[in-house]
């Protein structure tokens, strides 16, 4: 898989067109348009299959995917995940849940885990236990 990233569509589709080599799968990071789908064929006539992430894969227009279809091209959402990295460890998170259900305070989680009490509240209001 070939990775292509750009800040903004004009700066992806510069870098789309300085690809060297033939590649049968392609990662855009943006939005895929019809003129990101157009200069990648140009520049790779055997792909097979073009990604971005999913965040943005249901975003994408019926146009792209109707073009996509037309050229036998599958079109799928990317396994990078984009944004911030998290911080912090699922383990860590699973402790602060286990720990407040068996009544613990909030504080005492907080120096417990190593993490700031206002994280702590944000983790207990924003995400559910798993």
């Amino acid at each position: 898989m070939h990775v292509i990233r750009g800040k903004d569509k004009k700066t992806l589709i510069k870098n789309i067109k300085k690809i060297k080599g033939d590649h049968k799968h392609v990662y855009v990071n943006l939005r895929p348009t019809l003129d990101i789908v157009q200069a990648t064929l140009a520049q790779c006539p055997t792909l097979e299959n073009l990604s971005c992430p999913p965040s943005l894969y249901a975003q994408t227009s019926k146009k792209v995917f109707q073009q996509l279809q037309e050229k036998s091209i599958k079109f799928t959402s990317g396994d990078f995940k984009v944004g911030r990295p998290v911080k912090y460890e699922d383990a860590t998170v699973k402790a602060i849940f286990d720990q407040r259900k068996t009544g613990v305070p909030v504080k005492q989680i907080s120096e417990n885990v190593n993490m700031p009490l206002r994280t702590v509240y944000f983790y207990l209001k924003n995400n559910s236990p798993n």
